[in-house]
């Protein structure tokens, strides 16, 4: 068969879970497409021979495979509850040659920029990208951004001057980096936790500095992985909240008593933290906290309680921004710290531009971002084969956007702009899937 026209193709960025979830949800629906991927592999931020992964060699996913996976493609049984990043690397490898996917990607390829050609809603799109031999252009009858919300560091706005070594928790890959010094942690997410737990085995000593308190969940609970436990009976978030912050306490004791302050937002209304180790380490006295930090003097660090101490090592485990870097702001409707899109997908003026994974929510998984790519491609096939369903379809893209919060008051912070209540979520993308019709071919 002749080559398709770059014209009649959607460009796909990016070869991560959410680039692989895409690329899959378009060959299934028959949909010609490019793929664009900047490292000269496949997986993302679980690959971390990619130089803008976010994994170190001790990381795990923080949920159970179980609710992690692709639906149509089950991780191995023989694959931990837990899995760490070689076992996720390797099951996004299967799944790439079981769905013969990898040949739709230009790896090594970055993509420089991206821009409409007209201003009508349904404009092509003019692809810049570049794989070492200078920049390439082409127009392409869509684009599908799906390069993760993890791809640019969020540095701390710190006062004065360290004369130490300052890293983001993204540049931290090994406990060796960690040998012998002094090390404070600055954030105490899933990461923050993750690398203080390390640095207790490592370092000269090791403390952990927070802003606010945070809710602990362990990753079992009567024996179980405990993202499997419950959730089959429907609760308003008030009871839930309520009657699941009881039970974790029965089995992480309160963290106040260990040095954390109390936090300020119920359990669920940020992303808790799924590591119970750091509550140990604290018990043993391994580990301590300190509170914000207030300023820096050569290699001593200041904190709000007016205490300071020195450290040759600072990791800032502060999270990510999204980044688009390639794109204009104004096309993806940005607004405040996130672009506003219909379920976090859509922008409400262009017809073939859509991202994927600019999502959060507990439990949310890879099967989710496969649905979201599933949403788009059948919104891609409506507009040539169904145009009134599409139209129809649009309308909801221009809004008022739906609240996706499920009842839950979330943090009013950068990285909680995109948090969605998974199973409200999950109903809207389904309601909207089934609006589309089923014009998709089995595959």
């Amino acid at each position: 068969m002749p080559p398709v026209p770059t014209e009649d193709q959607i460009a796909l960025i990016g070869a991560g879970p959410c680039g692989l979830a895409g690329a899959r949800a378009l060959d299934k629906a028959g949909i010609a497409f490019q793929g664009f991927e900047a490292h000269s592999e496949l997986g993302g931020l679980w690959n971390i021979q990619n130089p803008r992964a976010a994994v170190y060699d001790t990381a795990h996913l923080i949920s159970s495979k179980r609710r992690t996976e692709f639906s149509e493609f089950p991780m191995r049984a023989h694959v931990a509850d837990y899995p760490d990043h070689r076992e996720v690397l390797a099951y996004f490898q299967d799944y790439a040659e079981h769905f013969d996917l990898k040949r739709h990607f230009r790896f090594g390829t970055l993509v420089r920029r991206i821009e409409p050609v007209s201003e009508r809603p349904d404009t092509r799109w003019r692809v810049t990208v570049d794989a070492g031999q200078g920049p390439q252009t082409a127009e392409y009858k869509g684009v599908v951004v799906a390069n993760g919300t993890q791809a640019e560091p969020l540095m701390p706005r710190l006062a004065g001057r360290f004369d130490g070594e300052l890293l983001h928790s993204s540049a931290y890959k090994h406990p060796d980096q960690l040998r012998g010094k002094r090390v404070l942690v600055l954030g105490a997410g899933n990461s923050g936790c993750d690398i203080a737990v390390d640095a207790v085995h490592h370092a000269q000593y090791v403390d952990l500095s927070v802003r606010r308190g945070v809710h602990f969940v362990p990753k079992y609970l009567f024996g179980r992985p405990a993202d499997t436990v419950g959730g089959r009976v429907r609760l308003p978030p008030w009871l839930k909240q309520r009657l699941d912050a009881r039970v974790l306490k029965w089995f992480t004791g309160d963290p106040v008593r260990l040095g954390f302050p109390a936090p300020d937002h119920r359990l669920y209304e940020a992303h808790p933290v799924v590591n119970t180790q750091v509550l140990h380490h604290l018990g043993q006295g391994d580990l301590h906290v300190r509170p914000d930090v207030a300023r820096l003097e050569g290699r001593s660090v200041h904190f709000k309680d007016g205490s300071a101490r020195d450290y040759d090592l600072l990791i800032a485990a502060t999270g990510y921004k999204l980044h688009y870097p390639f794109l204009k702001a104004e096309w993806l409707n940005w607004q405040g710290t996130v672009p506003r899109l219909y379920l976090n997908i859509f922008p409400p003026h262009y017809r073939r531009l859509a991202v994927l994974g600019m999502v959060e929510a507990a439990g949310f998984g890879w099967q989710g971002r496969y649905d979201q790519a599933e949403l788009v491609a059948r919104y891609l096939q409506a507009q040539d084969e169904a145009p009134a369903t599409a139209a129809a379809f649009e309308a909801r893209i221009r809004g008022p956007l739906p609240d996706l919060s499920g009842g839950y008051r979330y943090l009013k912070l950068e990285r909680m702009a995109y948090y969605v209540h998974r199973e409200t979520y999950l109903a809207a993308l389904r309601h909207a899937t089934q609006m589309l019709g089923r014009h998709m071919p089995k595959g």
